[in-house]
């Protein structure tokens, strides 16, 4: 009985690991597509940039390591692309953040026109970029209706695309355009919140206020840093809107490290390209990492 009971156990446990064995092919097989495009079209050409971006050439290929990281960190261009990008993204995201977040609270709230009100901020998502760009140019040209309407309390005219003003200009589309996108997510999320914690905080008499801070947004931290991080990724691309309204060298504070790129893409200096690549891909991988960190810290408790 002890050989037939440790045969059976031999049997069963050569079936499992066939059945395992199985799986683990047949995942392989459903992912393998996937992987090998992922590799094809990303991480290879990841790898050409880090390459590119330590040798002095295409032609010589001789290695300088962190010569032309330091070229990039150098150029005058290249500081000015990054510190207006920087400007704009720390003045961008969180407004991009606050604003949708409480837009989304409001139309939570029993408030009459409720749909008039989405309908507004999601509108922009269906306008093409070039039919958004012409309403930005008309309104805020010279001669356009922002001037109109500020001289009549007495502000002087301002050109707006080229002053120092160009990136209010920006800042106000990107917020047009992407709150719409936000807000929808915030309210989605405000749906999955659940209900009874809301109605035990209004029975001990907590207001408005402390059920926002305490309650919604603890339960709101996956989202809130999904958000930021969207529009943090938007708030990069801001590439098409800014040539669109000034071309390929804007004034001052419009030119982006979007700009810097397409330019020196144009002028085919690879290694100044590369270089500027991975330094803004590191860049992005710190602040969304610390992102990662902070929402890990004040949502925990609520996974938990």
């Amino acid at each position: 009985m002890k050989n037939v009971s440790q045969t059976r156990k031999k049997i069963w446990n050569g079936l499992g690991r066939n059945r395992r064995s199985r799986e683990l092919i047949g995942g392989a097989v459903y992912l393998a597509p996937s992987f090998i495009g992922v590799c094809i079209f990303f991480i290879v050409p990841f790898g050409v940039v880090i390459y590119y971006s330590m040798i002095d050439s295409p032609l010589q290929h001789n290695f300088v390591f962190l010569e032309n990281f330091k070229n990039v960190l150098n150029n005058i261009a290249f500081k000015q692309a990054a510190t207006n990008t920087l400007v704009f993204s720390a003045v961008s995201v969180p407004l991009a953040v606050i604003l949708s977040l409480l837009l989304a609270n409001l139309l939570e709230s029993k408030i009459p026109g409720k749909s008039i009100f989405r309908t507004f901020f999601l509108s922009p998502m269906m306008v093409p970029v070039a039919s958004i760009v012409l309403i930005w140019q008309v309104m805020f040209h010279y001669n356009g209706a922002a001037n109109d309407f500020l001289s009549t309390f007495g502000v002087k005219k301002i050109d707006w695309l080229n002053s120092d003003y160009n990136q209010v200009v920006v800042v106000l589309l990107f917020l047009w355009k992407n709150l719409g996108y936000n807000m929808i997510l915030f309210m989605a999320a405000l749906n999955n919140m659940p209900k009874d914690l809301l109605e035990v905080a209004d029975i001990e008499g907590a207001g408005p206020l402390r059920k926002f801070f305490q309650i919604k947004l603890r339960y709101l931290s996956p989202t809130l840093l999904f958000v930021t991080i969207l529009s943090l990724i938007n708030s990069f691309k801001v590439f098409r809107e800014v040539y669109l309204l000034s071309g390929d060298y804007p004034y001052g504070g419009l030119y982006m490290l979007q700009h810097f790129m397409n330019n020196t893409f144009r002028s085919l200096d690879y290694q100044k390209l590369s270089s500027a690549a991975v330094l803004m891909a590191i860049v992005m991988v710190i602040i969304i990492g610390v992102l990662f960190i902070l929402e890990n810290r004040f949502g925990k408790d609520v996974e938990g």
